[in-house]
């Protein structure tokens, strides 16, 4: 599966000059349900949020403006800073964004925050593998990346991606830390853990989460 399914079906999606296969869509959807679980988990257990979602807080709080609009002025700018490092945007550039966002509120309103703080760490410790999975299965189906991995993507090479998704969660951190917003031991669990598990969950599953070719069926 290491193509990303490219070619698997004669069944297509058309997206501009771009066609993406039946297994690519599957994927793409596929895992941004399993990223919304994993992302829903993760702020239930109430332990802080991840990197890019501290950046947005902190221009959110320092700027007045509405979280859903400072959330889009950060995607694209990321967004556009990876196209000028040939990390191409595409249909799941824009699905990432939307399912990601819809699960998330899906699952947060099945989920309540548990009272007793070894729950709350369980459930963390829970939400990595669902995260890493989700990141590394919509990657995989070589659709187009959402802005934080985008913005990883950009720079590997040179750096890896395991540690270039980490710098791009703890610099979101620290800005958005700066800039007035919240973070806590989850906020620093994403840092260090998220990267290195989404790669190891790119090699289990043997899938490839680069960009760098647009994503086309042949």
């Amino acid at each position: 599966m290491p193509d990303g399914g490219r070619g698997a079906s004669a069944i297509a999606c058309h997206a501009g000059d771009v066609t993406y296969s039946a297994r690519q869509i599957v994927m793409l959807l596929c895992g941004c349900v399993v990223l919304g679980i994993g992302v829903g988990m993760f702020l239930t257990a109430d332990l802080g949020s991840d990197g890019y979602s501290t950046l947005v807080n902190g221009i959110a709080i320092s700027t007045g403006l509405a979280f859903w609009i400072a959330n889009l002025l950060v995607g694209i700018a990321l967004v556009t800073m990876a196209a000028a490092r040939r990390v191409r945007p595409g249909l799941g550039t824009v699905v990432q964004v939307v399912l990601v966002g819809l699960t998330v509120t899906a699952t947060l309103d099945v989920l309540s925050t548990p009272d007793p703080l070894v729950w709350r760490v369980l459930l963390l410790a829970a939400a990595f593998p669902v995260l890493a999975v989700g990141v590394a299965v919509y990657l995989g189906s070589h659709t187009g990346a959402g802005p934080a991995e985008a913005a990883a993507l950009a720079w590997d090479p040179p750096i890896a991606f395991k540690w270039s998704y980490s710098a791009v969660q703890g610099g979101g951190a620290l800005v958005g830390w700066l800039l007035g917003a919240t973070i806590g031991p989850g906020t620093i669990a994403v840092i260090v853990l998220l990267g290195p598990a989404v790669d190891l969950a790119s090699r289990v599953l043997r899938v490839d989460v680069h960009q760098d070719e647009p994503a086309a069926a042949q």
